[in-house]
């Protein structure tokens, strides 16, 4: 089997419904400003860990990340208003170096979990050249990372230096991650003082190759579609992938992955669009995308990152690379129960999950993808922040 039924649940059995995705969108919207302390929000147990307790501020989780989720709620017509948050951000700035000088996440120029990502919502919100100048310093620095994945590494800084308007930073970065390219088609991540070689879009390969597609490149897709194929592992017609390299699909909790971050799901969503049209690539593709709705919902939330609506993710990019509308219908059809489950959480808790890709706001967005049926929803660069 290439999924743990165990991580996985039952499909709410809910029609599509556009005025029940446009009520959870402002009720996540509603729930994050009343319950905005700046400049943070309140962290989540199922975020907290015992050297991290929070709270934070950056793009992947915290205060930058809820904010960019808001704003752009606003900017699509979805929530009417919300306060000014640029105090807010301006505060997070600091509040992020003092919180974390000395941890081992504290990597400012990080696009996701940095300072970069802080400054660039900023940015969005109240436009600077100051602010400009400083992102374009740490996307510099960021050029060699060892890290080589998008989180904290030169991919994701490569969207940053689209989202202020410097192609020559992003072509430092890019010519510096070709040439970290190995012979496998893969990069290997330096994590933590630890090595390895992660194949899914926050870690490693298919985030890499998906910073380094936003430009032309004629090595790109046979280098990316050969990798993306050898590591594919097949059963009855379904495919998923390990987390890394040459690895078991069975992690060291018992549990296959099948979610945005490692797995079939990640790979669809960060690939489909990428990989040029040829049946093999189409069969990979939509046998992934099979995987993840035989699997089913996950278990563990609603979220991006490893949640329902980072599953539903690949349907629209399916939806998109085919044309086929049963993609969108099984986006919509993880859409309604991502609501269902955010709304139990909310229950039990007595308030939200508020972070871009482990909580709320992200499912938030995911739903807009289902409202408008496309796959793209605009970033910093006005490119795709899912790929």
């Amino acid at each position: 089997m290439l999924f743990s039924p165990e991580a996985h649940e039952r499909l709410e059995q809910r029609s599509w419904d556009r005025d029940a995705a446009i009520a959870a969108i402002r009720a996540v919207a509603d729930d994050c400003e009343a319950s905005f302390d700046p400049p943070y929000w309140p962290p989540h147990p199922g975020d907290v860990e015992d050297d991290d307790p929070g709270p934070w501020t950056t793009l992947y989780l915290g205060t930058a990340g809820v904010v960019f989720a808001l704003d752009l709620l606003v900017r699509r017509g979805l929530v009417d208003g919300i306060r000014d948050y640029v105090p807010a951000l301006e505060q997070a700035v600091e509040a992020y170096g003092a919180h974390r000088e000395g941890g081992k996440w504290f990597h400012p120029p990080s696009h996701w979990s940095g300072e970069t990502g802080i400054l660039l919502t900023l940015h969005r919100l109240s436009p600077s050249t100051q602010t400009v100048g400083r992102v374009a310093e740490l996307i510099a620095a960021n050029a060699d990372d060892p890290h080589r994945e998008f989180m904290w590494g030169s991919p994701g800084t490569m969207l940053a230096a689209r989202g202020i308007g410097e192609p020559a930073l992003w072509r430092e970065s890019a010519d510096r991650l070709r040439e970290a390219w190995e012979q496998s088609g893969l990069w290997t991540q330096d994590l933590l003082g630890r090595r390895y070689r992660f194949l899914g879009p926050a870690h490693g390969f298919a985030g890499c190759v998906a910073a380094l597609a936003h430009e032309p490149d004629d090595e790109l897709h046979p280098r990316a579609g050969d990798a993306f194929k050898r590591y594919a592992v097949e059963e009855n017609g379904l495919v998923n992938w390990p987390p890394f390299a040459d690895g078991e699909l069975v992690q060291s909790d018992d549990t296959i992955r099948v979610q945005w971050c490692n797995g079939a799901p990640g790979m669809v969503a960060s690939l489909a669009r990428i990989l040029p049209g040829d049946d093999e690539y189409d069969r990979l593709l939509i046998a992934g995308g099979e995987l993840t709705w035989r699997a089913g919902p996950l278990a563990k939330g609603a979220s991006l990152c490893h949640g329902t609506a980072g599953n539903g993710l690949a349907f629209l990019k399916l939806f998109e690379r085919t044309g086929d509308e049963l993609w969108l219908e099984r986006a919509r059809a993880f859409a309604m129960h991502a609501i269902c489950q955010v709304e139990r959480e909310r229950s039990e808790l007595g308030r939200g999950r508020y972070s871009l890709w482990t909580g709320d706001p992200g499912t938030a967005l995911y739903l807009v993808l289902c409202l408008e049926g496309t796959a793209t929803l605009p970033s910093f660069d006005d490119n795709d922040f899912s790929a």
